[in-house]
Formats: structure tokens, C-alpha cells, sequence
């Protein structure tokens, strides 16, 4: 599958005084998928919407104040270090700092900003980035692939079991939206773009790492490309200063650094912190061993659906990763995707969360999408109204009716 030669968005950003002209030019080339998504995420917020209105909830509480968003709009509402909201679990006041403050940041900020409370302030700016990310991965999947398998990257990514999250006042569609416009920069060598947003991804999520070693993973393969090139031999376009990767490369994990630090400063414990913090939670790497005792409790207890799901989505995308080995990617996307494959299976905790933790590794579905992109229509209607279907149902059980939370 070669990748497209001719960029005309990026052919569009060289010419002086035409970063307007870019814009609309990409918004124009991904219209097409930025509506099929927009369509899907209405269709499950128009269902979530019913049946909160069928069981007596308002919807915009369903959306906006569920799980993990009250704990986000606790901390935009009243800093860190405020009582567990709803006296949920677990009662400790160092609980919130497991929680990045990018989000609340952003909540705190638009809420002050416009006339809204932080509730509708958490949605707008959630809603906003799945929009983002959408665009985003279109981007790198028309870039790579073409404009019709970037098209059914959106649409995949919109039709995931767990897609429900995209709607959601959750942090997943923020670091996706960041994650997929830096690997972008890296295509289509911008380095010092994709080191500032990912500065941004560690500061909105802990798997937000993935990110930063994109980025250094792009910068040792720009350096090994240039010890290879011999003497006399001319190099493949025009020659690349190793400056700006590297300055990426080493800007990149400073975000993150930087909040693991300051919670080690703020519980007086050091460096080990942060991950004091996350043990509160139960959250720490075993290199999977968790994760497989929780797939063994499936064959001995009869456990809910979620688990199962959980355990099926795990399955699914450790198949998907092989089958994006095996196609080459660029090895930055790889490494993103590998990365946050690993954190999902490796790491203790909260096992039907995996598959939500995974939701920003949208490159697993670039096989499928391009597997898609060459279907017949007939093929292509069926399997995506099969995806609906399962998407829109399970998103609703998920929210409104699962007995775990997400």
C-alpha cells in the first residue's frame, strides 16, 4: 500500500500567508468523514438521551456526570485534594491526583469564560475533541492509506464497542485528538509540532506517554537514516536538520514528567508519588498477570457482560496489532500503538477499562479500515451496520445499565 505522494493540504501550508487556506482545504478533503462520524456520535447520544429519558435521568447528567467525570469536575470545580464527590471510592484525599489536569484545566478555563457551569463546559470541550481526533485520524489514515481508508478509520474508530466514551466528558477523545494530529506532524515532518502536543498528551492522560515516545522513536529513526547515508550518495528528498527531532524528542515526556513530579512533591513522598497515588486505585504494571487472572475468572465465575466484552476487545487488538506489524507501518505510529497496547495489558487495576484505556490507539484499526476501503459496497454496508448495531446497543448497556462502572 503506498502512501499518497502528493499532499495537497501540506503542498497548500508552503505557500506564504496560507495556513487559512490549509484549514479549509483539509476540512474540505475529510468533509465526508467528519459527517459519517458526526452522524454515528449523534445516533448514540440520541439513544443514550432516550433511554435516560425512559428510566427518569436527565441525559446531560448520564453524559456529562458519570464516574470518572465527577471526579474531573470536582477537581476543575475545587483544585486537588477535595472530598471524593458523590462519597465514591476511594475515600482518600489523594485520590483525585491520579486524575491529569489537562481536562479539568480546560473545564476551569472555558467555564470561566463563557456563561457555563463546568458540567456543560466538560461536555463542550469533550464533544470538541472527538471532533478533533476525528479530523486527525482521518489525517494520518488518507495520508498513509488514502483519503477513502482514512474516511473508514473514522468511521471504525466511531463504531467501537466502547465508542460510547467519544460522547462522553472522559479524557480518551482529548489525548486522542492531541495523539493523532502529533503522529501527523511526525508524517509530514514537523517534528517541533508533534513535541508540543506531546507535552500536552502527558499532562491529559497517564497512557499520554504513548505519545512522547512516538516522537523519540522518530527521532532515533531520523538519525539512523542519516548514519546510513553514505558519502557521495545522494539522499532520498531534501536533507533534514536532526535538530528539530531531537529538541522534540527531549520536550516530549516533559509533561508527563512534570505532573509525576509535582505529585511527588504535593504527598511529600518523592519521585515515588504519583505511583503511591495510583496504588490507592489498585493501578500499577504487573507486565499482565493481572489482566490474565481476570481472563481465567471468566471460565470459572460467571462474571457480567463487560468483563467478557473486555476480555473480547483485549483479544481482538492483540490480533490487530500483529496484523499492523505485519503491514510496516512508520515505525512512530507503531511504537504509539504498541505502547498503549502494553500500559492497557500490562497494567493492574480496573479490568473492564481496558478497552477504554485502548480507545486512543485508533492505528489498531488501520488493517481493517484498509481491508474496507477495497470491500465491495455490499460488504462495506454489512459490516458496518453490524458494527452500528453493536456500538449503539453496547454503548447504552455501557452507560445506562452495566452494573460496573466504565
Amino acid at each position: 500500500m503506498a502512501a499518497e505522494t502528493v499532499d495537497s493540504a501540506a503542498a497548500a501550508a508552503q505557500r506564504p500567508g496560507s495556513v487559512r487556506v490549509h484549514v479549509r482545504a483539509a476540512l474540505r478533503r475529510a468533509a465526508p468523514a467528519l459527517a459519517l462520524f458526526a452522524a454515528v456520535r449523534c445516533a448514540g447520544v440520541l439513544c443514550t438521551a432516550l433511554w435516560a429519558w425512559r428510566t427518569g435521568r436527565h441525559p446531560r447528567n448520564l453524559l456529562g456526570a458519570t464516574w470518572d467525570s465527577n471526579w474531573y469536575l470536582g477537581v476543575a470545580r475545587y483544585g486537588y485534594g477535595s472530598p471524593s464527590p458523590h462519597h465514591m471510592w476511594p475515600p482518600d484525599h489523594l485520590a483525585d491526583l491520579a486524575f491529569f489536569p489537562l481536562y479539568p484545566g480546560l473545564i476551569r478555563g472555558v467555564s470561566s469564560v463563557l456563561p457555563v457551569g463546568a458540567l456543560h463546559a466538560g461536555l463542550l470541550i469533550a464533544w470538541t475533541a472527538s471532533a478533533v481526533a476525528a479530523w486527525g485520524i482521518f489525517a494520518v489514515g488518507a495520508h498513509l492509506y488514502g483519503r477513502r481508508a482514512g474516511t473508514f478509520l473514522v468511521v471504525l474508530w466511531a463504531l467501537l464497542p466502547h465508542a460510547v466514551i467519544e460522547s462522553l466528558s472522559y479524557t480518551e477523545p482529548l489525548l486522542t485528538a492531541l495523539a493523532a494530529w502529533a503522529l501527523y506532524a511526525l508524517l509530514t515532518d514537523r517534528p517541533l509540532w508533534a513535541g508540543a502536543l506531546a507535552v500536552l498528551a502527558g499532562l491529559a492522560r497517564p497512557n499520554g506517554l504513548a505519545v512522547a515516545a512516538a516522537v523519540m522513536v522518530a527521532a532515533a529513526v531520523q538519525t539512523w537514516r542519516r548514519r546510513e547515508h553514505r558519502p557521495g550518495r545522494p539522499l532520498l528528498g531534501r536533507a533534514r536538520p536532526l535538530w528539530p527531532y531531537w529538541a522534540a524528542a527531549l520536550i516530549a515526556p516533559v509533561g508527563w514528567l512534570g505532573y509525576v513530579l509535582w505529585v511527588g512533591a504535593r504527598t511529600g513522598a518523592g519521585p515515588r508519588g504519583y505511583f503511591r497515588v495510583q496504588e490507592i486505585w489498585g493501578s500499577r504494571f504487573d507486565f499482565g498477570r493481572d489482566t490474565l487472572r481476570s481472563v481465567k475468572r471468566l471460565f470459572l465465575h460467571n462474571e457480567p457482560l463487560v468483563q467478557h466484552m473486555a476480555a473480547a476487545v483485549l483479544a481482538v487488538s492483540i490480533l490487530l496489532l500483529v496484523l499492523l506489524v505485519l503491514d510496516r507501518p512508520p515505525l512512530p505510529l507503531l511504537a504509539y500503538t504498541a505502547v498503549l497496547v502494553v500500559m492497557a495489558l500490562g497494567g493492574t487495576g480496573y479490568f473492564p477499562s481496558k478497552p477504554r484505556f485502548l480507545l486512543p490507539a485508533f492505528p489498531l484499526l488501520v488493517p481493517a479500515a484498509v481491508a474496507l476501503a477495497r470491500a465491495r459496497p455490499r460488504s462495506v454496508v454489512l459490516a458496518t451496520g453490524s458494527l452500528a448495531v453493536l456500538s449503539l446497543g453496547y454503548g447504552v448497556y455501557l452507560l445506562a445499565m452495566a452494573p460496573l462502572p466504565l
